[in-house]
């Protein structure tokens, strides 16, 4: 028979503490999610508030600011109180007495508690416009078609019905929702037979109205009749020749899986059409818009915003590249002077609202922290990289988590953090940080070479390829072969489809 004891044992245990908690998470965080985490934060702690513009409203530079801590060093004379500049090749590591301070706001003032990083400079002409400026000005194509609407003088329901279809396109163009889904939503429980007749007879005007406005193809149910709607519009215009826009509709009649594979022959038998306007109308139909209201896409929806800025600086053998996180996505956080003294003096009274000021501080402090691991980690990866800032992809070395995360210091899935949703500014373009990194492959040197450059090299091939002959995956194997690259046939078909590259039947040219 067992008899009860009482035993002693030691042992550790690793916690996640809310503020790390709070660490990582923003760390994971896009740009846009963060912007709404600040937001978010802003309206719901009284103690952390926005700093003023007016400090930064002469700041030209693109060298990130942050407001002085209170380990700085530096005197009044020397710098300003309110900032401090981070960044750049020569800024000072926080030394490990920082560590130890009291968090809880003991001996320090609340104005040294902020996040600052100077505006974007206003631009001095129309030359600085960008992508996004000019998107402000662009319509939508609800905006569009209900400007070309006016002119169609209709009664108040003709012009109702067909404003409920313009609101019912999605952002390429197309009626998803059926006319009767449309009628009977619309209805609801007043339905009855002959009010739903008269009113899909309207539904059904307004569509041939709506499909009739520019451009051409809106207003399409599917695919197939997108095409032929923009087949019709090119007959009214002319200019193309009979037979071929005869074959080219009859071709849209035909399942599309013949025309995405080309299969002339069998296109041609179902159209009763030579094999010759056959080919061309299949050229004609490569050319119209599967998408017709792509080129009203909002671009400020689509639009990047780096986190960082790659420089290049000098030339010849003193060229480098200098490393800098985008002000524009910085946030400028403070803490509210005044409601922070008036706490103090009531010092050990309301722990609720010490805990929100505490709370502020701490986010103050992690947002500091997430924006110096991202450079870090930048900085880090454009010392591996380099000859890709030089030479463009092609020059792309193997580089993998661990490697970053040994030179830092980090944990691998800090760095996965790091390089997730965040965006990289260079001379060659800009890349999410995660583009740099990439498996290696052998090569008959005993080397290794970067999937990226090899997918770069697949493109290049393709690109120089004879149209008439392309070139299937086994013999761009072969290619890569040739050049000391050991790359099996699925793989390279792993990384054509990853280009979005089809394959060789369907890259020939008819």
């Amino acid at each position: 028979m067992n008899r009860p004891s009482l035993s002693l044992r030691v042992s550790q245990q690793l916690a996640l503490t809310p503020q790390l908690q709070q660490s990582i998470r923003l760390l994971q965080l896009s740009t846009l999610e963060l912007e709404q985490e600040v937001g978010q934060l802003l309206a719901d702690n009284p103690f952390l508030e926005q700093a003023e513009d007016e400090a930064h409203a002469e700041s030209q530079d693109a060298s990130v600011s942050i407001a002085k801590d209170p380990y700085s060093k530096q005197t009044e004379a020397e710098k300003d109180p309110q900032t401090e500049e981070v960044g750049g090749p020569d800024a000072p590591e926080l030394p490990a007495a920082a560590d130890q301070l009291d968090w809880e706001g003991e001996g320090a003032s609340d104005a040294d508690w902020g996040l600052d990083a100077p505006g974007r400079p206003a631009g001095t002409g129309d030359d600085q416009a960008d992508a996004i400026d000019l998107a402000g000005h662009h319509e939508s194509l609800a905006e569009h078609l209900a400007r070309q609407a006016l002119s169609l003088r209709l009664s108040p329901e003709d012009a109702a019905a067909l404003a409920l279809l313009i609101g019912s396109l999605d952002d390429d163009g197309f009626l998803d929702e059926a006319l009767p889904a449309l009628a009977d939503s619309l209805l609801g429980a007043h339905w009855d037979h002959e009010r739903h007749e008269e009113l899909m007879h309207r539904l059904t005007m307004a569509l041939a109205l709506l499909q009739s406005l520019e451009p051409a193809g809106v207003g399409a149910r599917d695919l197939a009749e997108c095409l032929r709607l923009q087949l019709r519009a090119l007959r009214q215009e002319g200019g193309v020749e009979g037979p071929v826009l005869d074959a080219a509709l009859a071709i849209c009649d035909q399942p599309l899986e013949w025309l995405a594979r080309r299969d002339v022959r069998r296109l041609a038998l179902a159209c009763g059409a030579s094999d010759e306007h056959t080919r061309a109308a299949i050229a004609l139909i490569a050319r119209l818009e599967p998408r017709p209201g792509r080129r009203f896409a909002d671009v400020r929806q689509l639009a990047v915003v780096p986190d960082v800025i790659v420089r290049k600086s000098g030339s010849g053998a003193q060229q480098r590249f200098v490393v800098q996180l985008n002000p524009a996505v910085m946030p400028r956080l403070r803490v509210h002077e005044q409601y922070a003294g008036a706490l103090r003096a009531q010092r050990g009274a309301h722990p609720q609202l010490q805990a929100r000021l505490q709370e502020a501080r701490w986010f103050i402090k992690n947002v500091q922290q997430r924006f110096d691991t991202i450079l870090r980690v930048s900085e880090a990866i454009v010392q591996r990289q380099k000859n890709f800032f030089v030479h463009g992809e092609l020059a792309m070395r193997p580089l993998v988590l661990r490697d970053i995360a040994e030179e830092l210091g980090l944990h691998e899935s800090t760095i996965s953090r790091v390089t997730t949703a965040k965006y990289m500014a260079t001379p060659q373009g800009t890349y999410e940080l995660k583009y740099f990194f990439g498996s290696g492959l052998g090569t008959e040197t005993g080397g290794n070479a970067s999937s990226t450059a090899v997918r770069a090299l697949i493109r290049q091939l393709v690109a120089a390829e004879d149209p008439a002959r392309p070139l299937s995956d086994s013999q761009i194997a072969e290619l890569l072969k040739e050049q000391g690259i050991e790359c099996a046939r699925r793989t390279v078909a792993k990384y054509r489809e990853a280009l979005k590259l089809p394959t060789a039947s369907l890259r020939k040219t008819l």
